[in-house]
């Protein structure tokens, strides 16, 4: 399948009737296990990429291991759609981002989230615009997942939270913003308001106290992402497994531990 018909495929997962479901890969294996698994489509978490190369989160992974990691994601997944979670860009220099932005859609992607953080929103307004004048010139649908940070980093509490996240997404959204992601927010009745203020697809981060799918679909959501929440549970398996294993020594304990883990030899060959 062509790129630009997996941009098609995972724009109309947005459309409904049920909440796109989205795993958060950080690799190739990642990746290609998601997509084996059924998923419609696989975006990549920025956090989980960092940490996978030794990085924290925020802006300062090196975009040639952005890219390569994009790169890597999107061919093991096949026709599987992936986005890339892109942090802020990593620049607010709009000539580089637009650079960046060229080099994402070279590597496969056919959708990004892009954060506003702590920055100006009428900056991140210039952002968007920016990146969807790249994708034009590169005749790319790319999907433009547009986050803001307000609740996620507390940049205001109650009602006044509710409102300017409402009014960062009508300004994201003139910009050309295809989605709005509004990471941080679990209590339904403020999904439910959200859903219906924002006139772009909703996305919700999923955590603790998050409802589920179905509910979330009820309350006019379209899109979960599962955020970092696959790394952990692989990372904190392994802990165990080989806590376990240098406490007692025991290599059968450790190789049943693996018991079940796909064959990537195979599926890489």
């Amino acid at each position: 399948m062509s790129q630009t018909a997996k941009a098609g495929q995972f724009r109309k997962l947005h459309d409904g009737p049920a909440v796109l479901v989205l795993p958060n890969a950080w690799d190739a294996a990642s990746a290609a296990i998601m997509a084996d698994a059924g998923a419609q489509a696989v975006a990549t978490s920025s956090a989980a990429v960092a940490w996978a190369y030794g990085y924290a989160d925020g802006d300062v992974l090196p975009i040639d291991l952005v890219i390569a990691t994009i790169a890597a994601a999107a061919k093991a997944a096949g026709d599987t759609p992936v986005t890339a979670d892109i942090e802020g860009g990593f620049t607010d220099d709009l000539d580089q981002l637009s650079a960046n932005i060229a080099r994402v859609i070279e590597a496969g992607a056919v959708g990004i989230n892009i954060e506003d953080g702590g920055r100006d929103p009428a900056l991140h307004a210039r952002k968007i615009a920016a990146v969807r004048a790249q994708a034009e010139k590169q005749g790319m649908p790319l999907f433009i997942n547009a986050r803001t940070d307000v609740y996620l980093r507390g940049l205001a509490q109650g009602e006044a939270a509710y409102e300017e996240s409402v009014k960062r997404a009508a300004l994201y959204a003139e910009a050309g913003a295809d989605g709005i992601f509004v990471p941080g927010v679990a209590d339904p009745a403020t999904i439910q308001r959200l859903a219906a203020a924002i006139r772009r697809p909703l996305n919700v981060m999923g955590w603790t106290g998050v409802p589920k799918a179905a509910e979330l679909q009820s309350l006019g959501v379209r899109r979960l992402s599962s955020a970092t929440n696959p790394f952990r549970v692989a990372y904190a398996a392994m802990a165990r497994a080989v806590a376990a294993y240098l406490r007692d020594g025991d290599p059968d304990a450790l190789a049943k531990a693996g018991e079940g883990a796909p064959n990537l030899q195979q599926r890489f060959a």
